[in-house]
Formats: structure tokens, sequence, C-alpha cells
């Protein structure tokens, strides 16, 4: 009885440690031009599950370019005035218009949103990532990072993705099952 009871407590000390560890986070960097969603290729993230929780975000300052000025934005797309800091990606002088609301949305296979935008796409699902995401994938497939455009070939920089995949339950609970099942083997011998 007395193992038993010990490990209950060491299944309850371990139980709040396993809920909080991410499965996978890594840096991904997404090209205007080599991953533009108008002539491009996506870059490959993460494999996620239907349903499975996952998050991405980007530096609100990290920029990247349509082409010829006022065309620079961050992940959030051509949606504002932007100007520029003087130390930016643009190069240009502080205060320098140097991004504006000058094409409106974007639709392509089905999906609008503001042109210079990050956009993830699972399978057949668009979603729209911006500098701030946090959801469930829609499908199971690879996550793919985009840069929402028709014309590709005057763009220019890139901006970095922080992509993190939350495991799904069904793991936490498979790994707790069996260090449980080695303890309690464990510790009913040693009683």
């Amino acid at each position: 009885m007395h193992a038993i009871r010990r490990f209950l407590a060491a299944i309850a000390v371990m139980t709040p440690a396993l809920a909080i560890s991410p499965a996978s986070a890594a840096l991904f960097d997404v090209y205007a031009f080599a991953n533009s969603s108008g002539g491009g290729s996506g870059v490959a993230t993460v494999t996620l599950t239907a349903g499975q929780a996952f998050s991405v975000s980007v530096d609100p300052n990290d920029l990247w370019s349509a082409g010829a000025l006022p065309r620079w934005s961050n992940a959030d797309g051509l949606v504002t005035s932007l100007l520029a800091a003087g130390s930016d990606d643009s190069g240009e002088a502080a205060g320098t218009l140097i991004g504006d609301d000058i094409f409106g949305a974007w639709t392509q296979d089905g999906f609008t949103t503001a042109f210079g935008k990050l956009v993830g796409v699972i399978g057949s699902s668009h979603i729209a990532i911006g500098t701030s995401f946090s959801g469930v994938a829609p499908e199971s497939g690879v996550l793919l990072l985009y840069y929402w455009d028709s014309n590709f070939a005057d763009n220019s920089e890139k901006i970095t993705a922080d992509v993190n995949a939350i495991p799904e339950p069904g793991a936490y609970l498979l790994v707790l099952a069996g260090l449980g099942a080695l303890m309690f083997r464990r510790m009913t011998r040693n009683s």
C-alpha cells in the first residue's frame, strides 16, 4: 500500500512538468521573393495533426518588401502607413514613408488577406499568420509559410518566424503511463 501512495505522489509531481514542455520550436527564414505565394514555394516548417495546437510569432520590427516604396511591411502585411526607423531593413532615412496600404487585399486559392502578410498553408487550408498567431491545425500536414502576394519579381528581404508545435495531450499520457509503469515496478520491488 505504501508503494502505491509513493507512486501516486510521484505521478502528481510529474504531471505539471510534462504539461508545459513544448515538443518542437524552431526558427524559419521566410523570403518575400523565394517564398512568395505568387510564384515561389513555401517554407516547410513542422508537421502537425488536425486539431494540434501551434503558434507562430515574428518580431514586428522585422521587415520585408513587395518592391518600390512604399511597399515595406512587417509580417502583418501592407495594412497601414509605416515610417522608416533609420536603422530598419529598408535602409531609408528615419521618417521616410516606406510602407502603406496601397494594394488592399489579395485573393488566391479562395483565400483573401493583405498583400505582404505571412500566411500559413496546411494541405488545402490557409491561415492568416501575421506577426502573431496561436491556434489549431485545421488538417494534418506540414505547415508551409508564404509571403502573400500576386507578383514576386521585385520582392526582397525576409522575416524570421518562430514556430512552436504543442504536443497533443495523448503524447503526454503515453509518456506519463510509461514512466508510471517503470516507477511502480521499481517501488514494488523495493517494498
